[in-house]
């Protein structure tokens, strides 16, 4: 899971993250926070920054292969 720190130090998560939320809040999800802005983006990103929205990057997934003799 990646915390609000480890997010801030990638700014692709970043984006992603906030994206993500940022279309769940334009669908009518609640916003989690008081936001000074309105503006779905600028409250994703502030509700990440505050720690109540974390998101995880997921593992790759591993195939085994079996072997052929």
């Amino acid at each position: 899971m990646t915390t609000p720190k480890d997010s801030l130090q990638n700014k692709y998560s970043l984006v992603k993250g906030a994206a993500r939320r940022a279309r769940q809040l334009q669908s009518g999800a609640s916003p989690l926070i008081v936001s000074r802005s309105i503006k779905a983006c600028r409250v994703a990103q502030d509700e990440i920054r505050s720690g109540h929205v974390s998101f995880g990057i997921p593992e790759p997934k591993r195939v085994v292969l079996p072997l052929t003799v």
